[in-house]
């Protein structure tokens, strides 16, 4: 497999920013499929849309839990504000693409103190 010069250099800034080792491989390994997913682009030549598209099939087509979609929304806000040299504008429509969790309905909860609220 051939060394990338740009995945260098985002490990380098991780390891200057004091990222841990795991976050470092995952954030790695969610921009390998980033780019895979962009047909080998590099990060400055894509767009919103195709990050777009690419947060849109990690949610529906690959059906990945909201913790892994939240994962994924960081490395990509890591790789396009603080990674030098690659801007994407505002990315604040990206929130929707974070799925909640839903409440089933009719369920209590509790305070804190633990009781239980209203049913």
């Amino acid at each position: 497999m051939m060394k990338s010069q740009f995945l260098d250099e985002v490990r380098a800034d991780m390891r200057l920013r004091g990222y841990s080792i795991r976050t470092e491989h995952t954030y790695l390994t969610w921009i390998k499929r980033y780019i895979n997913f962009t047909g080998q682009k590099h990060p400055r030549e894509i767009g919103s849309e195709e990050m777009r598209a690419f947060l849109t099939r990690m949610a529906v087509k690959w059906e990945v839990s909201v913790n892994t979609q939240k994962v994924a929304l960081n490395t990509l806000a890591f790789l396009y504000n603080k990674h030098p040299g690659i801007e994407l504008g505002d990315p604040a429509y990206l929130q929707a693409f974070v799925r909640h969790p839903h409440v089933a309905a009719g369920r209590g909860h509790q305070d804190s103190s633990g009781a239980a609220g209203p049913q």
